[in-house]
């Protein structure tokens, strides 16, 4: 089973969880991450340090979510690994609050 990162994280993109992971499973867009299930160990470090709740397990994946799970995979894929602690985007405070933003994830 591996982590799915999710919508919450689309804009804000805060990297605390690269830092604690310790096999750089985190892939870096231009204003979301991801995590390759490949390379994910499931060890849980990631969860609890994502300040918006954007990451789940696959299989605790909320419904509304689960376009998330194949979206992690395929951008694994194309982007390059973070594995480094970043600032998370300008505007990041005011996007941790908006719902509804799938469609602004830039590939």
């Amino acid at each position: 089973m591996a982590y799915v990162v999710t919508e919450a994280c689309v804009k804000c993109k805060y990297t605390d969880c690269v830092d604690v992971c310790p096999v750089d499973c985190f892939h870096e867009g231009p204003n979301f991450l991801v995590i390759d299930p490949e390379e994910c160990i499931d060890c849980t470090l990631c969860v609890p340090e994502c300040p918006v709740e954007a990451i789940y397990p696959e299989d605790d994946l909320p419904a509304d979510q689960q376009a998330f799970l194949g979206i992690n995979a395929e951008l694994a894929r194309e982007w390059p690994v973070i594995s480094a602690k970043k600032d998370p985007l300008p505007d990041h405070e005011e996007w941790a609050k908006v719902k509804d933003k799938r469609h602004l994830l830039e590939k």
